[in-house]
C-alpha cells in the first residue's frame, strides 16, 4: 500500500481515515493527543474522509435506533461521551453535507480544518446538533474561528466537492474498509505503509512509530495542565487522563484546583465530564 501524494519534512506521515459522524473516531481523540504531545516532532497527520458512514446511513441498512445504541456503547466503553438520543430526536439526514463542510473548512488551511472537525464533533456528540443543517455548520465555522463568508461560499464550491472525491479515491486505493484506520508511512515513498484498522492500546501505536523510525524516538513529557488546557481549550477528563497517565478521579481532583482558580469551567456530559478553558 503506497501513499498517494504529499510529503512532509517530518520522518513519518500518518494517514488517518475518519468520518466526522463516527463515534469510534471521536473515541480515538485521547490517544491522538497523547501521540502528538509525546512524539509530535516525528510525524505529521493527514486526515482523510472515508465516506463509509455516509454510505451506511444513506443505505439505511441500520436503523436510527441501532446507530443510537452504537453511540451509547462506544461512549460508555471509551469514556468519550456521545449522546445517541440525537438519532431518535434530531437525526442527521444529509451525512455527506458534513464531509463537504469539513473540506470547505480545510480550504482555509489545515489548522482551520482541524478546529472545525473538533467543533463538529463537539456539536454532534455532546450538544446533539444536526450537523448536516446549514445554519449549524455556519455556527460551527464561526466558533472554530473561520472566515464564515468564505466558508459559506466554499461549501457550495467545486473545490470542496473535488477535495472530498479525492479523499474517497484515496480510501478506495488504500483499500480502507473500516474507520478509524491509520496508515503509517516513512520518508521513502517506495516503501509500503503499515495499516492499523480500529482502535488499539496506546503502546501499539508507539511500537509502530519505533519500528518505522531508524532511531529510537525521544519521548516529550506533557506540559503543565494549565498550558494543556490553554492550548486545547475544551477537553474531556478522559483525554486529560490518557495524556497524563492518571486515573479519572486523580484528574478531576487536579481540575477542581484549576476550577477554584477560575482557569477552567466544568461541563457535565452524558458520560463523564468536559472542561473548558476560560479565556481572559
Amino acid at each position: 500500500m503506497k501513499r498517494c501524494s504529499g510529503s512532509d519534512r517530518k520522518p513519518l506521515e500518518i494517514y488517518l481515515f475518519i468520518d466526522p459522524l463516527c463515534p469510534e473516531c471521536w473515541a480515538l481523540e485521547p490517544i491522538l493527543k497523547k501521540l502528538q504531545i509525546e512524539y509530535g516532532p516525528y510525524f505529521s497527520i493527514k486526515h482523510v474522509l472515508s465516506g463509509r458512514l455516509a454510505d451506511l446511513h444513506l443505505s439505511r441498512k441500520k436503523s436510527y435506533e441501532n446507530i443510537a445504541q452504537v453511540w451509547e456503547k462506544t461512549a460508555s466503553r471509551s469514556g468519550m461521551s456521545c449522546d445517541g438520543s440525537l438519532w431518535l430526536e434530531n437525526p442527521i439526514d444529509k451525512p455527506y453535507a458534513v464531509s463537504i463542510a469539513l473540506k470547505a473548512a480545510e480550504l482555509q488551511g489545515r489548522r482551520a480544518g482541524l478546529r472545525f472537525l473538533r467543533r463538529i464533533q463537539e456539536m454532534l456528540f455532546l450538544e446533539k446538533q444536526n450537523t448536516s443543517d446549514l445554519e449549524v455548520l455556519k455556527e460551527c465555522a464561526d466558533s472554530a474561528g473561520l472566515d464564515v463568508e468564505e466558508f459559506m461560499t466554499d461549501i457550495h464550491s467545486e473545490s470542496a466537492a473535488k477535495a472530498f472525491q479525492c479523499d474517497l479515491k484515496i480510501t478506495s486505493e488504500m483499500d480502507v474498509n473500516e474507520i478509524p484506520t491509520l496508515v503509517f508511512f516513512n520518508e521513502n515513498i517506495e516503501d509500503e505503509g503499515i495499516k492499523i484498522t480500529g482502535s488499539y492500546p496506546y503502546e501499539v501505536y508507539v511500537q509502530i512509530l519505533e519500528e518505522m523510525l531508524a532511531e529510537r524516538p525521544e519521548k516529550s513529557p506533557p506540559p503543565p495542565l494549565e498550558t494543556f488546557m490553554q492550548f486545547f481549550k475544551f477537553v474531556a477528563s478522559k483525554e486529560i487522563a490518557v495524556v497524563y497517565n492518571m486515573s479519572i478521579s486523580q484528574i478531576e481532583r487536579e481540575m477542581k484546583k484549576l476550577l477554584l482558580k477560575q482557569v477552567v469551567e466544568q461541563i457535565p456530559a452524558k458520560y463523564g465530564t468536559f472542561w473548558r478553558y476560560i479565556e481572559d
